[in-house]
């Protein structure tokens, strides 16, 4: 088997470790990588270089934790279907804020089955993401939009490699613990230093001492680049070191990593969000787990979470398992459903003020208002 896949042994031994288990910044990564995957730094890199090269892995970079740096939702859009892919294109090449864009649909006609587009937005200080979503919907032709902040996180890292042994109802000894969100300010230093960090790596970068060009790029030395980087991630403002599987498309050989990309969605009592959550984000199947505010729109769900696989039965056992679990702790679900992803483009979502400024001066004779 090509070197180049992610199921090949030794690649999916890398994997298992790449793909979220490097949490925060790590000033040596793919030394990291090596010493805990077990495979050697030189294979470490050039494995990795040539699934990037070969677009196995999507791509590879310092993740941030966004929400603490710029304000973001979860936005669904109720877009007229002829115009339903013509606003998908919209939101993936021409919105540097919109990060992951999915065309999702449900087994049948529920409480917000009509809104067919879901992107993840995050809008930089200076604007507003009530404000930017009247703008996207203008120039989409959307009808009404949702917007849904996330109210705290209680999952969040990929892995599909390591996910694909999980069984239904596997999960941690304790629940999990919620991350609270909130903007935090920056200096100007920390920005420069930040927007250097968080840009993805070219194969050419993978390998020793990765940091020091990007310490070059913000001109500063580079214990200065180290000290900024560890001061934000104590301020939760650092989110994990991944290569980002290609989980959508076909590999050059045909291959998949997932065919299945499942939003549950679940109704809990008032008061009990926090708790609820907790227990589902514990499961290790969830790649994302929130307390979000779906409103009326959406039967006022307010635990939102995904999972993804390659069997729709197995997902759905996954899901089964879950719900046995929050009832057996008492959590009563009023309501739950499940929304199926389709298309779907994933890249990260701009957060420097300076590029919104920029952007969104492209739109000023729209009259409409797209900063506070």
């Amino acid at each position: 088997m090509s070197s180049i896949e992610h199921s090949d042994p030794i690649n999916a031994q890398i994997l298992a470790i790449s793909e979220d288990k490097i949490q925060g910044f790590v000033r040596d990564p793919f030394v990291e990588i090596a010493q805990r995957s077990g495979v050697d730094f030189e294979t470490v890199c050039a494995r990795i270089r040539r699934m990037l090269e070969a677009g196995t892995i999507r791509r590879v970079r310092q993740t941030l934790i966004a929400t603490n740096l710029a304000e973001g939702a979860l936005v669904a859009w109720q877009v007229p279907e002829e115009k339903l892919n013509a606003a998908f294109d919209f939101m993936f090449k021409e919105d540097p804020f919109s990060g992951h864009v999915v065309i999702r649909s449900t087994d049948s006609a529920t409480a917000g089955s009509q809104y067919r587009l879901w992107t993840t937005l995050k809008v930089p200080s200076g604007g507003s993401l009530a404000t930017h979503c009247e703008l996207l919907a203008h120039l989409v032709g959307a009808e009404h939009f949702r917007i849904m902040p996330a109210r705290g996180i209680f999952a969040l890292g990929v892995g599909h490699v390591r996910r694909k042994t999980i069984e239904p109802g596997d999960k941690s000894d304790t629940p999990a613990e919620m991350l609270k969100t909130g903007v935090v300010e920056l200096s100007d230093l920390e920005w420069t230093v930040l927007l250097a960090l968080k840009r993805e790596f070219l194969p050419e970068e993978i390998g020793a001492n990765p940091w020091a060009r990007r310490a070059d790029e913000a001109g500063v030395d580079l214990e200065t680049f180290f000290e900024v980087a560890e001061s934000l991630q104590a301020r939760k403002v650092i989110g994990r070191f991944s290569t980002f599987l290609e989980h959508v498309k076909p590999s050059a050989s045909g291959q998949r990593v997932t065919r299945f990309n499942a939003l549950f969605h679940w109704a809990v009592p008032a008061g009990r969000e926090i708790e609820a959550g907790s227990q589902v984000g514990r499961h290790d199947i969830m790649t994302h787990c929130y307390w979000r505010e779906g409103g009326p729109e959406f039967h006022n769900v307010n635990i939102m979470g995904v999972v993804h696989g390659t069997d729709k039965e197995r997902v759905l056992a996954h899901k089964a398992a879950i719900d046995a679990h929050i009832a057996s702790c008492g959590i009563p679900a009023s309501y739950t459903n499940v929304f199926w992803g389709g298309r779907s483009e994933i890249k990260p979502s701009e957060i420097s003020p300076v590029i919104y400024r920029e952007w969104t001066a492209r739109y000023e004779g729209l009259g409409i208002q797209t900063s506070v």
